[in-house]
Protein backbone atom coordinates (compact mmCIF):
# COMPACT_ATOMS: atom_id res chain seq x y z
CA UNK A 1 0.00 0.00 0.00
CA UNK A 2 1.16 4.06 -0.66
CA UNK A 3 1.18 6.05 2.43
CA UNK A 4 0.87 9.82 1.65
CA UNK A 5 2.69 12.13 4.14
CA UNK A 6 1.31 15.49 3.41
CA UNK A 7 2.83 18.49 5.22
CA UNK A 8 0.52 21.82 5.48
CA UNK A 9 2.61 24.93 4.32
CA UNK A 10 1.47 28.37 4.81
CA UNK A 11 0.73 30.72 1.46
CA UNK A 12 1.96 27.92 -0.52
CA UNK A 13 0.73 24.29 -1.53
CA UNK A 14 0.55 21.50 0.67
CA UNK A 15 3.84 19.36 0.74
CA UNK A 16 3.24 15.66 -0.25
CA UNK A 17 5.94 12.59 0.30
CA UNK A 18 4.91 9.02 -0.14
CA UNK A 19 6.48 5.51 1.06
CA UNK A 20 5.56 2.16 0.62
CA UNK A 21 4.76 -0.76 2.88
CA UNK A 22 3.66 -4.30 2.60
CA UNK A 23 1.31 -5.51 5.11
CA UNK A 24 0.47 -9.25 5.56
CA UNK A 25 -2.61 -10.38 5.83
CA UNK A 26 -1.92 -12.44 9.25
CA UNK A 27 -1.35 -9.32 10.80
CA UNK A 28 -3.38 -6.62 12.58
CA UNK A 29 -1.10 -3.71 12.90
CA UNK A 30 1.46 -1.43 11.28
CA UNK A 31 4.32 0.44 12.05
CA UNK A 32 5.86 3.56 10.36
CA UNK A 33 8.39 5.37 11.11
CA UNK A 34 8.37 9.35 9.59
CA UNK A 35 11.33 11.99 10.84
CA UNK A 36 10.14 14.76 9.26
CA UNK A 37 6.97 17.15 9.81
CA UNK A 38 3.50 16.40 8.87
CA UNK A 39 -0.06 17.02 9.78
CA UNK A 40 -2.13 14.91 7.15
CA UNK A 41 -1.87 10.61 6.69
CA UNK A 42 -3.68 8.91 3.82
CA UNK A 43 -3.60 5.45 3.12
CA UNK A 44 -3.77 4.48 -0.51
CA UNK A 45 -4.07 0.68 -1.54
CA UNK A 46 -3.14 0.37 -5.05
CA UNK A 47 -7.08 0.23 -6.53
CA UNK A 48 -7.58 3.99 -5.50
CA UNK A 49 -8.81 3.65 -2.03
CA UNK A 50 -8.08 6.03 0.69
CA UNK A 51 -8.10 6.03 4.26
CA UNK A 52 -7.87 9.04 6.25
CA UNK A 53 -5.43 7.89 9.02
CA UNK A 54 -3.63 10.71 10.94
CA UNK A 55 -5.15 14.31 10.61
CA UNK A 56 -3.25 17.08 13.01
CA UNK A 57 -3.53 20.53 12.46
CA UNK A 58 -0.49 21.68 14.89
CA UNK A 59 2.36 18.93 14.11
CA UNK A 60 3.96 17.31 17.38
CA UNK A 61 7.49 15.94 16.49
CA UNK A 62 7.43 13.25 19.88
CA UNK A 63 4.23 11.86 20.06
CA UNK A 64 3.27 8.61 19.06
CA UNK A 65 0.10 8.26 16.86
CA UNK A 66 -2.06 5.53 17.50
CA UNK A 67 -4.69 4.46 15.15
CA UNK A 68 -7.12 2.08 14.33
CA UNK A 69 -8.66 2.48 10.97
CA UNK A 70 -12.61 1.96 10.65
CA UNK A 71 -14.46 1.89 7.75
CA UNK A 72 -15.74 5.71 8.63
CA UNK A 73 -11.95 7.15 7.68
CA UNK A 74 -12.58 5.51 4.05
CA UNK A 75 -12.02 8.83 1.59
CA UNK A 76 -15.37 8.41 -0.92
CA UNK A 77 -15.47 9.43 -4.26
CA UNK A 78 -17.59 12.22 -5.04
CA UNK A 79 -20.10 9.79 -7.76
CA UNK A 80 -21.06 8.09 -4.00
CA UNK A 81 -22.00 10.89 -2.38
CA UNK A 82 -23.77 13.63 -4.98
CA UNK A 83 -26.35 13.43 -7.54
CA UNK A 84 -25.21 12.64 -11.46
CA UNK A 85 -26.65 16.14 -11.95
CA UNK A 86 -24.13 17.44 -9.72
CA UNK A 87 -21.55 15.29 -10.44
CA UNK A 88 -21.60 16.45 -14.26
CA UNK A 89 -21.26 20.46 -13.09
CA UNK A 90 -17.75 22.15 -14.28
CA UNK A 91 -15.03 21.81 -11.11
CA UNK A 92 -16.24 25.91 -10.30
CA UNK A 93 -19.81 24.99 -10.43
CA UNK A 94 -19.81 21.76 -8.22
CA UNK A 95 -17.16 22.25 -5.70
CA UNK A 96 -19.26 25.05 -4.03
CA UNK A 97 -21.79 21.77 -2.82
CA UNK A 98 -18.43 20.36 -1.21
CA UNK A 99 -19.23 21.52 2.12
CA UNK A 100 -23.07 20.27 1.77
CA UNK A 101 -21.22 16.77 1.53
CA UNK A 102 -19.73 17.53 5.58
CA UNK A 103 -22.94 18.86 6.86
CA UNK A 104 -25.00 16.20 5.17
CA UNK A 105 -23.14 13.21 6.27
CA UNK A 106 -22.24 15.06 9.76
CA UNK A 107 -19.60 12.58 11.44
CA UNK A 108 -19.64 9.64 9.05
CA UNK A 109 -17.24 11.11 6.15
CA UNK A 110 -13.88 11.73 7.17
CA UNK A 111 -12.98 12.87 3.57
CA UNK A 112 -14.16 12.57 0.08
CA UNK A 113 -12.27 12.93 -3.37
CA UNK A 114 -12.85 14.08 -6.83
CA UNK A 115 -10.17 13.80 -10.14
CA UNK A 116 -8.05 16.61 -8.66
CA UNK A 117 -8.48 17.50 -4.97
CA UNK A 118 -9.15 15.13 -1.43
CA UNK A 119 -11.58 16.95 0.78
CA UNK A 120 -11.18 16.61 4.81
CA UNK A 121 -14.52 17.43 6.36
CA UNK A 122 -13.69 19.56 9.40
CA UNK A 123 -15.28 21.19 12.18
CA UNK A 124 -14.72 25.50 11.85
CA UNK A 125 -16.79 27.69 13.77
CA UNK A 126 -19.23 24.31 14.95
CA UNK A 127 -19.98 23.63 11.05
CA UNK A 128 -18.63 20.65 9.26
CA UNK A 129 -16.91 22.04 6.33
CA UNK A 130 -15.14 20.78 3.45
CA UNK A 131 -11.16 21.83 3.43
CA UNK A 132 -9.92 20.55 -0.07
CA UNK A 133 -6.55 20.59 -1.47
CA UNK A 134 -4.80 19.62 -5.29
CA UNK A 135 -3.76 16.23 -5.02
CA UNK A 136 -2.51 14.38 -8.29
CA UNK A 137 -4.32 10.72 -8.13
CA UNK A 138 -1.91 9.82 -11.41
CA UNK A 139 1.38 10.42 -10.28
CA UNK A 140 3.30 7.55 -11.71
CA UNK A 141 5.16 5.58 -9.49
CA UNK A 142 6.54 3.67 -12.11
CA UNK A 143 10.24 2.13 -11.46
CA UNK A 144 10.72 3.21 -15.57
CA UNK A 145 14.59 1.66 -16.36
CA UNK A 146 15.12 0.71 -12.51
CA UNK A 147 12.75 -2.36 -13.04
CA UNK A 148 14.04 -4.94 -11.15
CA UNK A 149 10.76 -6.80 -10.62
CA UNK A 150 10.77 -10.51 -12.34
CA UNK A 151 7.56 -12.68 -13.72
CA UNK A 152 5.86 -9.22 -15.31
CA UNK A 153 5.15 -7.64 -11.63
CA UNK A 154 4.62 -4.19 -11.33
CA UNK A 155 7.38 -1.76 -10.02
CA UNK A 156 6.57 1.14 -7.98
CA UNK A 157 8.97 3.58 -6.47
CA UNK A 158 7.91 6.31 -3.67
CA UNK A 159 9.17 9.71 -5.84
CA UNK A 160 9.59 9.62 -10.11
CA UNK A 161 12.44 12.24 -10.24
CA UNK A 162 14.71 11.31 -6.62
CA UNK A 163 13.19 7.58 -5.50
CA UNK A 164 14.94 6.27 -2.36
CA UNK A 165 12.52 2.89 -2.00
CA UNK A 166 10.63 0.67 -4.64
CA UNK A 167 8.31 -2.31 -4.16
CA UNK A 168 7.34 -4.82 -6.32
CA UNK A 169 3.56 -5.67 -6.72
CA UNK A 170 3.29 -9.54 -7.93
CA UNK A 171 0.89 -11.16 -10.23
CA UNK A 172 -0.99 -14.30 -9.25
CA UNK A 173 1.00 -17.37 -8.13
CA UNK A 174 4.25 -15.42 -7.80
CA UNK A 175 5.97 -14.23 -4.25
CA UNK A 176 8.88 -12.64 -2.76
CA UNK A 177 10.46 -8.63 -2.30
CA UNK A 178 11.34 -9.45 -6.35
CA UNK A 179 8.76 -11.39 -7.06
CA UNK A 180 11.24 -14.10 -8.06
CA UNK A 181 9.09 -17.40 -6.29
CA UNK A 182 6.51 -19.22 -8.01
CA UNK A 183 3.87 -21.11 -6.38
CA UNK A 184 2.96 -22.16 -9.62
CA UNK A 185 3.54 -26.42 -9.77
CA UNK A 186 5.85 -26.41 -6.84
CA UNK A 187 5.43 -30.34 -6.19
CA UNK A 188 3.39 -29.50 -2.68
CA UNK A 189 6.71 -28.49 -1.02
CA UNK A 190 5.98 -26.63 2.68
CA UNK A 191 8.26 -24.11 1.65
CA UNK A 192 5.87 -21.82 -0.18
CA UNK A 193 2.89 -22.71 1.60
CA UNK A 194 4.08 -21.58 4.89
CA UNK A 195 7.58 -20.28 4.60
CA UNK A 196 6.23 -16.56 4.52
CA UNK A 197 3.34 -17.24 7.20
CA UNK A 198 6.44 -18.16 10.03
CA UNK A 199 7.57 -14.53 11.50
CA UNK A 200 11.27 -14.00 12.29
CA UNK A 201 13.25 -14.44 15.61
CA UNK A 202 9.85 -14.50 17.35
CA UNK A 203 8.42 -17.51 19.61
CA UNK A 204 6.44 -19.83 18.44
CA UNK A 205 3.99 -18.60 21.33
CA UNK A 206 3.31 -15.49 19.56
CA UNK A 207 3.50 -16.95 15.81
CA UNK A 208 0.71 -16.42 13.87
CA UNK A 209 -2.35 -19.26 14.45
CA UNK A 210 -1.54 -21.29 11.15
CA UNK A 211 1.65 -21.74 12.18
CA UNK A 212 0.98 -22.84 15.87
CA UNK A 213 -1.47 -25.66 14.57
CA UNK A 214 0.90 -27.08 12.63
CA UNK A 215 3.29 -27.08 14.75
CA UNK A 216 0.89 -28.98 16.93
CA UNK A 217 -0.13 -30.72 13.88
CA UNK A 218 3.34 -32.22 13.21
CA UNK A 219 4.19 -33.08 16.33
CA UNK A 220 1.00 -35.84 16.71
CA UNK A 221 1.42 -37.35 13.67
CA UNK A 222 5.42 -37.63 14.09
CA UNK A 223 4.29 -39.39 17.20
CA UNK A 224 1.61 -42.02 15.85
CA UNK A 225 3.65 -42.32 12.62
CA UNK A 226 6.54 -43.22 14.83
CA UNK A 227 4.33 -45.62 16.95
CA UNK A 228 2.74 -47.16 13.86
CA UNK A 229 5.64 -47.62 11.95
CA UNK A 230 7.67 -49.17 14.79
CA UNK A 231 4.73 -51.45 15.61
CA UNK A 232 4.73 -52.58 12.01
CA UNK A 233 8.06 -53.35 11.74
CA UNK A 234 8.18 -55.21 15.14
CA UNK A 235 5.13 -57.47 13.42
CA UNK A 236 6.37 -58.12 9.79
CA UNK A 237 10.01 -58.66 11.28
CA UNK A 238 9.14 -62.19 11.89
CA UNK A 239 10.53 -64.54 9.86
CA UNK A 240 6.93 -67.03 9.37
CA UNK A 241 5.44 -64.23 7.69
CA UNK A 242 8.22 -64.01 5.04
CA UNK A 243 7.75 -67.05 3.62
CA UNK A 244 5.66 -65.21 0.97
CA UNK A 245 6.49 -61.97 -0.89
CA UNK A 246 3.21 -60.22 1.01
CA UNK A 247 5.44 -60.15 3.79
CA UNK A 248 8.45 -58.89 2.48
CA UNK A 249 6.19 -55.84 0.74
CA UNK A 250 4.80 -55.30 3.91
CA UNK A 251 8.15 -54.94 5.80
CA UNK A 252 9.30 -52.54 2.92
CA UNK A 253 6.14 -50.60 3.42
CA UNK A 254 6.58 -50.03 7.19
CA UNK A 255 10.22 -48.98 7.14
CA UNK A 256 9.05 -46.64 4.08
CA UNK A 257 5.80 -45.21 6.09
CA UNK A 258 8.27 -45.00 9.02
CA UNK A 259 11.31 -42.53 6.76
CA UNK A 260 8.32 -40.62 5.76
CA UNK A 261 7.03 -39.45 9.30
CA UNK A 262 10.95 -38.71 10.16
CA UNK A 263 11.74 -36.94 6.87
CA UNK A 264 8.09 -35.50 7.15
CA UNK A 265 9.12 -34.19 10.98
CA UNK A 266 12.66 -33.03 9.36
CA UNK A 267 11.21 -31.09 7.00
CA UNK A 268 8.87 -28.93 9.27
CA UNK A 269 11.45 -28.56 11.71
CA UNK A 270 14.45 -27.19 9.68
CA UNK A 271 11.78 -24.82 7.92
CA UNK A 272 10.59 -23.71 11.23
CA UNK A 273 14.04 -23.23 12.62
CA UNK A 274 15.14 -21.37 9.15
CA UNK A 275 12.44 -19.04 9.15
CA UNK A 276 11.90 -18.28 12.92
CA UNK A 277 15.63 -18.97 14.61
CA UNK A 278 17.46 -17.73 11.47
CA UNK A 279 19.68 -20.92 10.86
CA UNK A 280 22.30 -19.17 8.26
CA UNK A 281 24.52 -22.02 7.25
CA UNK A 282 24.72 -22.11 3.75
CA UNK A 283 26.43 -25.66 3.41
CA UNK A 284 23.70 -27.58 5.90
CA UNK A 285 20.80 -25.68 4.01
CA UNK A 286 21.74 -26.38 0.53
CA UNK A 287 21.83 -29.88 2.02
CA UNK A 288 18.84 -30.60 3.35
CA UNK A 289 17.03 -28.57 0.15
CA UNK A 290 18.34 -31.32 -1.89
CA UNK A 291 17.58 -34.18 -0.14
CA UNK A 292 14.77 -33.89 2.17
CA UNK A 293 12.25 -33.29 -0.27
CA UNK A 294 13.58 -35.54 -2.72
CA UNK A 295 13.65 -38.19 0.18
CA UNK A 296 10.41 -37.72 1.04
CA UNK A 297 8.96 -38.12 -2.51
CA UNK A 298 10.74 -41.27 -3.01
CA UNK A 299 8.96 -42.72 0.12
CA UNK A 300 5.88 -41.60 -0.43
CA UNK A 301 5.80 -43.35 -3.83
CA UNK A 302 7.28 -46.47 -2.21
CA UNK A 303 4.75 -46.73 0.07
CA UNK A 304 1.78 -46.48 -2.32
CA UNK A 305 3.88 -48.57 -5.09
CA UNK A 306 4.47 -51.64 -1.98
CA UNK A 307 0.90 -50.98 -0.85
CA UNK A 308 -0.32 -51.91 -4.44
CA UNK A 309 1.85 -54.72 -4.55
CA UNK A 310 0.57 -56.60 -1.48
CA UNK A 311 -2.70 -55.95 -2.91
CA UNK A 312 -1.84 -57.58 -6.25
CA UNK A 313 0.23 -60.91 -4.45
CA UNK A 314 -3.31 -61.42 -2.87
CA UNK A 315 -5.23 -61.60 -5.82
CA UNK A 316 -3.16 -63.84 -7.37
CA UNK A 317 -2.57 -65.82 -4.24
CA UNK A 318 -6.79 -65.71 -4.55
CA UNK A 319 -6.41 -66.74 -8.09
CA UNK A 320 -4.21 -69.67 -8.03
CA UNK A 321 -4.86 -71.07 -5.19
CA UNK A 322 -3.44 -74.04 -4.13
CA UNK A 323 -0.86 -74.00 -7.25
CA UNK A 324 0.68 -70.13 -5.64
CA UNK A 325 4.52 -70.68 -5.58
CA UNK A 326 5.35 -69.22 -2.08
CA UNK A 327 9.19 -69.34 -2.72
CA UNK A 328 8.68 -67.65 -6.19
CA UNK A 329 6.45 -64.97 -4.62
CA UNK A 330 9.30 -64.11 -1.98
CA UNK A 331 12.34 -63.93 -4.61
CA UNK A 332 10.01 -61.68 -6.88
CA UNK A 333 9.53 -59.45 -4.08
CA UNK A 334 13.11 -58.96 -3.53
CA UNK A 335 12.84 -58.06 -7.27
CA UNK A 336 9.82 -55.83 -7.64
CA UNK A 337 11.00 -53.75 -4.64
CA UNK A 338 14.45 -52.99 -6.14
CA UNK A 339 13.29 -52.18 -9.38
CA UNK A 340 10.46 -49.77 -7.85
CA UNK A 341 13.25 -48.10 -5.50
CA UNK A 342 15.49 -47.64 -8.91
CA UNK A 343 12.61 -46.73 -11.14
CA UNK A 344 11.03 -43.90 -8.46
CA UNK A 345 14.37 -42.66 -7.84
CA UNK A 346 15.21 -42.19 -11.92
CA UNK A 347 11.79 -40.51 -12.22
CA UNK A 348 12.57 -38.24 -9.21
CA UNK A 349 15.97 -37.24 -9.36
CA UNK A 350 15.57 -34.35 -11.81
CA UNK A 351 14.07 -32.66 -8.36
CA UNK A 352 17.22 -32.05 -6.15
CA UNK A 353 19.04 -31.32 -9.55
CA UNK A 354 16.50 -28.37 -9.76
CA UNK A 355 16.88 -26.87 -6.22
CA UNK A 356 18.92 -24.26 -5.10
CA UNK A 357 19.17 -21.98 -2.31
CA UNK A 358 17.78 -17.94 -2.89
CA UNK A 359 18.31 -14.98 -0.55
CA UNK A 360 15.08 -12.90 -0.14
CA UNK A 361 15.42 -9.20 1.89
CA UNK A 362 12.31 -7.42 3.09
CA UNK A 363 11.23 -3.97 2.29
CA UNK A 364 12.76 -2.44 5.19
CA UNK A 365 16.10 -4.47 4.98
CA UNK A 366 16.02 -6.00 8.47
CA UNK A 367 14.91 -9.64 7.49
CA UNK A 368 16.81 -11.59 5.26
CA UNK A 369 15.34 -14.87 4.36
CA UNK A 370 17.08 -17.67 2.65
CA UNK A 371 14.47 -20.52 0.81
CA UNK A 372 14.77 -23.63 -0.84
CA UNK A 373 13.34 -22.62 -4.69
CA UNK A 374 12.85 -25.64 -6.96
CA UNK A 375 12.38 -24.55 -11.03
CA UNK A 376 11.55 -26.72 -13.96
CA UNK A 377 11.43 -25.78 -17.64
CA UNK A 378 7.58 -26.12 -19.08
CA UNK A 379 9.11 -29.49 -20.82
CA UNK A 380 10.60 -30.60 -17.37
CA UNK A 381 7.28 -29.78 -15.54
CA UNK A 382 4.70 -31.45 -18.08
CA UNK A 383 6.96 -34.60 -16.94
CA UNK A 384 6.97 -34.35 -13.77
CA UNK A 385 2.74 -33.46 -13.14
CA UNK A 386 2.70 -36.93 -15.56
CA UNK A 387 4.61 -38.71 -13.13
CA UNK A 388 2.94 -37.19 -10.24
CA UNK A 389 -0.52 -38.28 -11.96
CA UNK A 390 0.88 -41.64 -12.92
CA UNK A 391 2.23 -42.76 -9.41
CA UNK A 392 -1.03 -41.44 -7.67
CA UNK A 393 -3.43 -43.30 -9.73
CA UNK A 394 -1.81 -46.68 -10.51
CA UNK A 395 -1.38 -48.21 -7.15
CA UNK A 396 -5.16 -47.13 -6.33
CA UNK A 397 -6.81 -48.71 -9.43
CA UNK A 398 -4.13 -52.31 -8.79
CA UNK A 399 -5.68 -51.62 -5.15
CA UNK A 400 -8.85 -51.29 -6.18
CA UNK A 401 -8.81 -53.88 -8.96
CA UNK A 402 -7.03 -56.41 -6.64
CA UNK A 403 -9.81 -56.28 -4.12
CA UNK A 404 -12.54 -56.71 -6.43
CA UNK A 405 -10.75 -59.92 -7.94
CA UNK A 406 -10.17 -61.54 -4.86
CA UNK A 407 -13.74 -60.81 -4.30
CA UNK A 408 -14.98 -62.64 -6.77
CA UNK A 409 -12.50 -65.64 -7.10
CA UNK A 410 -13.44 -66.25 -3.33
CA UNK A 411 -17.11 -66.17 -4.17
CA UNK A 412 -16.04 -68.68 -7.44
CA UNK A 413 -14.50 -71.44 -4.84
CA UNK A 414 -17.26 -70.91 -2.48
CA UNK A 415 -19.72 -71.35 -4.84
CA UNK A 416 -17.95 -74.91 -6.08
CA UNK A 417 -17.75 -76.32 -2.04
CA UNK A 418 -21.35 -74.89 -1.28
CA UNK A 419 -23.47 -74.80 -4.39
CA UNK A 420 -26.77 -74.85 -2.20
CA UNK A 421 -25.97 -71.04 -2.40
CA UNK A 422 -26.37 -68.68 -5.19
CA UNK A 423 -23.37 -67.08 -6.71
CA UNK A 424 -24.98 -63.28 -5.56
CA UNK A 425 -24.77 -64.62 -2.04
CA UNK A 426 -21.28 -65.73 -2.17
CA UNK A 427 -20.76 -62.58 -3.36
CA UNK A 428 -22.50 -60.46 -0.73
CA UNK A 429 -20.48 -63.00 1.50
CA UNK A 430 -16.99 -62.56 0.52
CA UNK A 431 -17.84 -58.65 -0.21
CA UNK A 432 -18.62 -58.42 3.72
CA UNK A 433 -15.55 -60.65 4.46
CA UNK A 434 -12.86 -58.84 2.44
CA UNK A 435 -14.44 -55.31 2.84
CA UNK A 436 -11.50 -53.97 4.47
CA UNK A 437 -9.30 -54.89 1.12
CA UNK A 438 -12.08 -52.15 -0.38
CA UNK A 439 -11.72 -49.99 2.17
CA UNK A 440 -8.36 -49.40 2.67
CA UNK A 441 -7.26 -48.42 -1.29
CA UNK A 442 -10.49 -46.10 -0.92
CA UNK A 443 -9.49 -44.71 2.46
CA UNK A 444 -5.66 -44.16 0.94
CA UNK A 445 -7.20 -42.52 -2.28
CA UNK A 446 -9.69 -40.08 -0.74
CA UNK A 447 -6.78 -39.10 1.99
CA UNK A 448 -4.34 -38.38 -1.04
CA UNK A 449 -6.80 -36.93 -3.28
CA UNK A 450 -7.00 -33.50 -1.77
CA UNK A 451 -3.29 -32.96 -2.39
CA UNK A 452 -3.63 -33.67 -6.51
CA UNK A 453 -6.90 -31.57 -6.66
CA UNK A 454 -5.93 -28.37 -4.90
CA UNK A 455 -2.17 -28.64 -6.87
CA UNK A 456 -3.87 -29.10 -10.41
CA UNK A 457 -7.20 -27.97 -9.92
CA UNK A 458 -6.06 -24.83 -8.55
CA UNK A 459 -2.94 -24.02 -10.05
CA UNK A 460 -1.19 -22.20 -7.85
CA UNK A 461 -0.99 -20.77 -4.65
CA UNK A 462 -3.03 -17.19 -5.86
CA UNK A 463 -2.64 -15.87 -2.54
CA UNK A 464 -1.65 -15.99 1.15
CA UNK A 465 -5.95 -16.39 1.75
CA UNK A 466 -5.38 -20.42 0.28
CA UNK A 467 -2.62 -21.03 3.19
CA UNK A 468 -5.34 -23.03 4.85
CA UNK A 469 -6.57 -25.08 1.90
CA UNK A 470 -2.93 -26.30 0.94
CA UNK A 471 -1.57 -26.92 4.79
CA UNK A 472 -4.65 -29.30 5.14
CA UNK A 473 -3.93 -31.02 1.69
CA UNK A 474 -0.28 -31.10 2.26
CA UNK A 475 -1.27 -32.93 5.67
CA UNK A 476 -3.39 -35.03 4.38
CA UNK A 477 -0.92 -36.77 2.42
CA UNK A 478 0.81 -38.05 4.79
CA UNK A 479 -2.04 -39.30 6.83
CA UNK A 480 -1.64 -42.86 5.05
CA UNK A 481 1.86 -42.84 6.06
CA UNK A 482 0.05 -42.91 9.71
CA UNK A 483 -2.06 -45.64 9.43
CA UNK A 484 0.37 -48.73 8.15
CA UNK A 485 -0.44 -50.86 11.31
CA UNK A 486 -4.27 -49.94 11.37
CA UNK A 487 -4.92 -50.86 7.58
CA UNK A 488 -3.02 -53.45 7.39
CA UNK A 489 -2.37 -55.75 11.15
CA UNK A 490 -5.45 -55.21 12.69
CA UNK A 491 -8.08 -56.14 10.48
CA UNK A 492 -6.04 -59.25 9.69
CA UNK A 493 -6.48 -62.25 12.01
CA UNK A 494 -2.78 -64.00 11.00
CA UNK A 495 -0.89 -60.54 11.39
CA UNK A 496 -2.67 -59.17 14.32
CA UNK A 497 -1.74 -63.05 15.79
CA UNK A 498 1.96 -62.53 15.14
CA UNK A 499 1.76 -58.50 16.31
CA UNK A 500 -0.06 -60.50 19.61
CA UNK A 501 3.09 -63.49 19.71
CA UNK A 502 5.74 -60.40 19.34
CA UNK A 503 4.42 -58.48 22.24
CA UNK A 504 4.69 -61.76 24.58
CA UNK A 505 8.15 -62.58 23.19
CA UNK A 506 9.43 -59.10 24.27
CA UNK A 507 7.31 -58.84 27.63
CA UNK A 508 8.98 -62.27 28.54
CA UNK A 509 12.77 -60.15 27.80
CA UNK A 510 11.48 -57.70 29.94
CA UNK A 511 10.84 -59.98 32.71
CA UNK A 512 13.79 -61.70 32.27
CA UNK A 513 15.91 -58.88 32.65
CA UNK A 514 14.23 -57.45 35.70
CA UNK A 515 14.12 -60.10 38.04
CA UNK A 516 17.64 -60.55 38.22
CA UNK A 517 17.73 -57.19 39.59
CA UNK A 518 15.05 -57.58 41.86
Amino acid sequence: MLIHIIEIMNNSSPKRSTTFKTFPTDKQSLIIHWSHSFHIVLIEFLNKIYYLTVYQKNYNQSIIIVKKIQSSDRCQHINEIFNNTIVKLHLLRRIKYYHLACEKNNSELSCFYDDIHICLCDNYRQERQANCFEFDHQMKFDCFDENRCENGAQCYQNSPTCPQTSICVCPTCFYGRQCQFSTSRFGFSLDPILGYKIEPHISIKYQPIIVQVTFILTILMTILGFISGILSIVTFKNRKLHEVGCGIYLLSSSISSLLTMIMFALKFSILLGAQMEGIVNRSFLHFQCITIDFFLHISLNMDHWLNACVAAERAITSIRGTKFNRRKSKKIAKYVIISLLILIISTTIHDPLHRRLIDDVDENGENKRIWCIVSYSSSLEAFNSTINVFNFFAPFFINLISAIIIIKSKARQKAIIQPEHTHRQHLNIQFQKYIHLLIAPILLVILDLPRLIISFASGCMKSVHNSWLFVTGYFLSFIPSMLTFILFILPNKTYKAEFGKTLQYFKRKIQIHIQPIS
